[in-house]
């Protein structure tokens, strides 16, 4: 976010890019003072008291120790990122922000600083999804039920939610369908103990409640899991499965590489090419729109918008 200026962010955008939330909550926020009329939009400071969480909000695991050493950060240098409001009853609804509300409350601070915006609920949560994203704080299936609320709700297209979010349509696509999973599945994955590409490959199997325990168990990676639901198919055992194919990779790649590639893909959320030779090779990245090349940059460089 570029509330708060900063030698990043005060150097001159390129067109088009670096837009992130800023093109949603706004280009300019006006600094208002402490305890200025509650009607007020711009930047001040409110008591942590005056804010609550949204229902919505997607992201709903929050890491205890983690919360612990951002409080501690806290205490020793303040809330340097506002949090993002809006006027809701006789208080304020937090947008984007939460974890950083809730570490404040463990530092005991008293205020906090916010930049309060009249949103709709529907721009509420695309705001949250997008500041999630950008942070990389939501898991799998946290991020395919913001997609679902979304499409199902709010009435937007999996093509709208790319330009918002910056990812191919179909990364919101295969995250959608972890949402067919079943829930203990889904639970894994929230946990951490399954990662998305080991949760993609059990779409569709037969019994993946019991393959995925096995998964976990055994702690197999993605391309093993993948071979476990293959043999796990009738009459894909012995010959059958080593005749099985294999995901599909590059000319003069490897199942590895191309494993890799779904990794990275997953990640980014755009189409990752890699070409190795003997003596090194590349990694490409495909993206549709300058937003997505953005932020690439920004994942490269460690900004944060």
């Amino acid at each position: 976010m570029t509330d708060t200026p900063s030698p990043a962010s005060s150097r001159k955008q390129r067109p088009g890019l670096g837009r992130g939330l800023s093109a949603l909550l706004g280009e300019s926020l006006p600094e208002e003072p402490v305890g200025g009329g509650e009607s007020s939009l711009g930047i001040r400071s409110l008591p942590v008291t005056a804010l609550a969480p949204h229902p919505e909000q997607p992201r709903r695991h929050f890491d205890d120790d983690a919360l612990d050493e951002l409080a501690a950060s806290i205490r020793t240098r303040g809330l340097i990122q506002p949090i993002v409001v809006r006027p809701f009853g006789k208080g304020y609804q937090i947008v984007a922000g939460e974890r950083r509300w809730r570490a404040a409350q463990r530092a005991r601070l008293h205020e906090v600083p916010v930049v309060i915006r009249e949103l709709t609920e529907a721009e509420t949560l695309e705001i949250a999804l997008v500041e999630n994203i950008q942070r990389q704080d939501l898991n799998a299936i946290e991020e395919a039920e913001a997609y679902r609320k979304l499409i199902e709700e709010f009435q937007h297209t999996q093509e709208a939610l790319s330009r918002i979010v910056h990812k191919s349509r179909s990364h919101i696509a295969n995250l959608m369908r972890l949402l067919d999973l079943p829930p203990v599945i889904q639970k894994y994955v929230v946990d951490g103990a399954l990662k998305m590409g080991h949760a993609r490959a059990l779409i569709g199997a037969d019994d993946p409640e019991a393959l995925a325990r096995k998964v976990i168990d055994q702690d197999l990676s993605v391309r093993e899991t993948e071979a476990l639901v293959r043999r796990a198919k009738p009459g894909e055992s012995g010959e059958n499965a080593a005749r099985a194919p294999r995901p599909a990779a590059a000319p003069g790649g490897s199942a590895d590489i191309a494993a890799l590639e779904n990794q990275l893909g997953d990640v980014l959320g755009l189409k990752v090419k890699i070409t190795h030779g003997p003596k090194g090779g590349t990694l490409a990245l495909s993206y549709s729109t300058l937003d997505q090349l953005d932020m690439v940059c920004q994942r490269l460089s460690g900004e944060r918008i």
